[in-house]
């Protein structure tokens, strides 16, 4: 993880999708031609002309690591997990995959929000920067206009029950400690801040696409907690949050720095409508892919701990990187 997983994306770009309003909305200080150049864009794509769109002035650098350099990294993580150097390690890779000949960003979009409809589903286009897509199961802070302040502990993972349903939902004690971290981590936080006063819900099951994910949802009104700054401070203390880094934080971003192997660029930052109408609504930058000119680089990671086997968290990062696998294949 370098610099750029502590990277911040904001609907603040020139052009960006929301799943909260299911329409096109610009930036209020979006330069015009900008946006008319990203429009035009659009409309070439629905007439089935070649698209264009922001792609980043340099080329990434991606991971597209084998199972056998992923395995061996988790390896060495557990190794030092169990030396109890820390407790917890979010390692991450990356995959590319050649653009569909029809591919369409505008249907892309859509057919994301058809897809995963309990997920943030973005479209963030930056010129010079890039362009990106992704549909994030995960809330970091949210202030709704019933000042409500919400965040949630989401960790782990594993494929959806044939029946589509969590009943017959079984989890290892791995997922339930590395679930567990995440709480405890987001109650020092309440702590550091004085916090007493908040409802906890959970650990549950809940479906995430085509994942299960164990989540405990924390909840202040703050019309009965005079906290006002809340949100900032919490998103100051949260991120990067445990689900993306580990724990201790500093510990974990270290060995991430030093065996990773390459730049997460905007994956694992957060990005979400600030001030909207519907209030404040950050998400992690999960299950999302950045789009170059003629291919698309996913994103996937897995939480890893002293129970950890390496061949199961390579699956892991398989069936997460499917999400948005399923968007491209679909055309």
């Amino acid at each position: 993880m370098t610099e750029g997983a502590h990277s911040h994306i904001f609907l603040k770009a020139d052009i960006s999708y929301s799943s909260l309003s299911k329409q096109l909305r610009t930036a209020p200080d979006a330069p015009a031609a900008q946006v008319n150049l990203f429009k035009e864009g659009l409309t070439r794509a629905e007439n089935g002309q070649p698209a264009q769109w922001p792609v980043p002035a340099s080329p990434p650098r991606h991971s597209d690591r084998n199972e056998e350099t992923f395995e061996a990294a988790v390896s060495l993580a557990v190794d030092v997990i169990r030396a109890e150097a820390m407790e917890k390690v979010v390692l991450s890779r990356s995959s590319s995959s050649s653009l569909p000949e029809a591919f369409s960003l505008h249907k892309a979009f859509e057919k994301m929000a058809s897809a995963y409809p309990n997920a943030f589903v973005s479209l963030v286009a930056i010129p010079g920067v890039g362009t990106w897509l992704g549909a994030s199961p995960e809330i970091l802070v949210s202030v709704d206009q019933q000042q409500f302040f919400k965040t949630v502990a989401l960790a782990g993972t594993q494929p959806l029950c044939e029946d589509g349903s969590t009943a017959n939902a079984i989890w290892r004690q791995k997922e339930i400690e590395e679930q567990g971290m995440v709480e405890r981590y987001i109650l020092s936080c309440f702590k550091k801040l004085r916090l007493r006063e908040y409802t906890e819900v959970g650990p549950r099951t809940v479906i995430a696409g085509n994942l299960m994910h164990l989540r405990t949802d924390f909840k202040v009104d703050l019309k009965e907690v005079d906290f006002p700054t809340l949100g900032t401070d919490m998103l100051r203390l949260l991120h990067p949050t445990s689900a993306v880094c580990g724990l201790p934080k500093e510990p974990a971003l270290r060995f991430i720095q030093d065996h990773e192997g390459y730049d997460r660029s905007y994956y694992s930052g957060f990005l979400g409508p600030v001030n909207s109408e519907a209030g404040t609504h950050l998400f992690v930058n999960l299950r999302c892919m950045q789009l170059l000119q003629n291919e698309a680089v996913l994103y996937a990671g897995a939480g890893i701990t002293g129970e950890s086997s390496p061949e199961k968290e390579w699956h892991e990062t398989q069936h997460k990187l499917q999400t948005m696998f399923k968007i491209l294949a679909d055309f």
